[in-house]
């Protein structure tokens, strides 16, 4: 019952901050002629990713229509709203900017223009088992400084200035090799055109194939503590340290050059002003439009089938939908059968969230915080290797009032709390987990957060648990990052953007290259865009003039 109403009042409350408001205010485009409806992009879902490929290919001239099941778009990037209070629903920690800006650039349209982006630093704080708190600071000398500090005599400062040297080596090889082109494995790193010489090799090298997150980062930073929250940089990719690649090693860089950044308005302002752009490069946007399949004819995509059997034709398609869900339910035959056969498909983690509305605030809180469990290891046994929520687990901590007081009413604060746990597994009924789970887990911040008073203060309550998120996404087993990075030599690979086994169709998303997190789905839009250009297989037909949300 709870579940009901909390799904009812999400859907019944997303207008205002959300994109439906947006798309409420557009109006119908001109009619496609034959030969254009024939030659125009169809995007399949409109999170992140989605509007990422709309936007781009739509600044290009090209003609797209994007559909999405829901009357919004933005996917997990929604919005929650309730007696004053506004939660981010999905996620909430902005990184690399310089993403949406390319985004926007195809657009010849300033980013500030669109986005009032705020920067954090300290970046986040961390809250120990041992009653001890670190603060992460973008800059490496003061964090150099801090850690002598918080760990005097150990080595952890200068442990960290050598890490970030390294984070920065990893952070160039994924810029020259990895990113802004369509990645499958470790042959799509170089181009075909060039030889293959002993520099790209050492460069290979340099990524540490072979070690993981987690030993990585001890052998610079020894102090556990230090160590325990350099490992969270993976949590953006929804994987366990001690099994991720060292190459992700360069999201610390990545973080600390190019800032934490709060988008005034919430992470949902984010799919609201790439909605808003869509619309005025004349993307047709239609909501509520559930697609069935992927149609496919002479190994090539020729359009979508919606779930009221409406035929929509096009010369190329682009699925922002789940990448192994995409090929599971869209696809039939030797398409569906080389992708899932083509590698071991296992799904990041899900969580629990809980959005709680407090009539008070709490001063030891900064904007992002990190709750750690005592032991990381038997917490990552727990989630990844045995299947089941940890009994001592990390929580994630948003507490936004500080940045945009309008998030609550006076006084208070809406926190957003995110507890890591399995992907769904048969055995799970969290109909039956959540209560014991949700009480877990505010335990948790009383002892290692000093949130001691928070329950008498809960005064707007709501949660999603794994089951929630997959039947509210349609996600993998409920992942909330798509695949898992995990396999110390290919484990940051994820399904190329472009299929090799379908001509006209891509893939964008978390489940897709580059992987999760908000910057990395919307360069896998922007790459999935950029794919369709480059190849052609449709024409662009310049901008259509007028701009629609089409409700069915």
């Amino acid at each position: 019952k709870r579940k009901r109403e909390m799904d009812r009042t999400i859907d019944g409350l997303m207008s205002d901050s959300s994109t439906e408001h947006v798309l409420e205010q557009s109006v119908r485009p001109r009619e496609l002629s034959d030969a254009e409806v024939d030659n125009r992009v169809i995007v399949v879902g409109g999170g992140l990713g989605g509007l990422a490929t709309a936007c781009t290919l739509a600044a290009r001239g090209y003609a797209v229509v994007l559909c999405d099941k829901n009357n919004w778009t933005g996917g997990k990037a929604a919005v929650y709203e309730e007696d004053g209070f506004r939660f981010d629903m999905g996620p909430t920690i902005l990184t690399i900017p310089a993403v949406l800006k390319r985004i926007f650039d195809e657009a010849n349209q300033p980013l500030e223009t669109a986005l009032d982006l705020v920067p954090l630093d300290p970046q986040w704080r961390s809250f120990f088992d041992d009653g001890t708190t670190l603060d992460l600071h973008a800059d490496v000398e003061m964090m150099r400084k801090e850690l002598e500090k918080f760990s005097p005599g150990s080595g952890a400062g200068d442990g960290y200035s050598r890490f970030m040297d390294l984070a920065k080596k990893l952070h160039k090889i994924s810029d020259d090799f990895f990113f802004w082109k369509s990645i499958g494995g470790l042959k799509d790193m170089f181009d075909p055109k060039r030889s293959v010489t002993i520099s790209m090799l050492r460069e290979v090298m340099r990524m540490r194939p072979g070690h993981s997150v987690s030993g990585t980062v001890r052998s610079y930073v020894p102090d556990s503590r230090a160590a325990q929250m350099l490992d969270h940089y993976t949590q953006y990719v929804g994987s366990c340290p001690e099994s991720s690649p060292a190459v992700l090693c360069g999201i610390a860089h990545m973080q600390s050059n190019d800032g934490v950044w709060y988008p005034r308005g919430g992470t949902a302002a984010v799919p609201k002003a790439l909605t808003k752009l869509a619309l005025r490069l004349g993307v047709e946007i239609r909501t509520n439009t559930a697609i069935r399949q992927i149609l496919v004819e002479n190994k090539r995509a020729i359009g979508v089938l919606t779930a009221d059997g409406e035929t929509i034709r096009g010369g190329a398609v682009v699925s922002n939908s789940d990448s192994v869900r995409t090929h599971q339910e869209l696809l039939d035959g030797r398409p569906r059968k080389r992708f899932l056969g083509r590698r071991n498909y296992e799904p990041a983690c899900s969580g629990v969230v809980l959005y709680l509305g407090v009539n008070r605030r709490y001063d030891q809180l900064l904007h992002h915080n990190f709750v750690f469990s005592g032991d990381p290891h038997k917490e990552f046994d727990a989630i990844y290797r045995k299947g089941e929520p940890a009994p001592d687990p990390t929580c994630y901590v948003c507490a936004p009032a500080a940045t945009e007081p309008e998030v609550a009413p006076p006084g208070c604060e809406s926190l957003y709390v995110l507890v890591h746990t399995p992907y769904l597994r048969p055995h799970h009924k969290w109909s039956d987990m959540l209560p014991g789970y949700r009480d877990r887990i505010i335990e948790k911040l009383k002892q290692t957060a000093g949130l001691e008073d928070i329950e008498e203060h809960i005064v707007v309550e709501h949660a999603l648990t794994p089951q929630d998120i997959q039947d509210r996404y349609h996600v993998l087993d409920g992942a909330i990052y798509g695949l898992a990075s995990h396999g110390r030599f290919l484990g940051a690979f994820k399904p190329s953007n472009r299929s090799p086994d379908v001509e006209g169709l891509y893939m964008a998303g978390g489940s897709a290259h580059p992987g999760p997190g908000m910057p990395m789905v919307l360069m896998s839009g922007w790459i999935a865009g950029d794919c369709v250009d480059q190849d052609r297989v449709v024409e662009p037909i310049g901008s259509i003039n007028q701009s629609t949300c089409v409700a069915s």
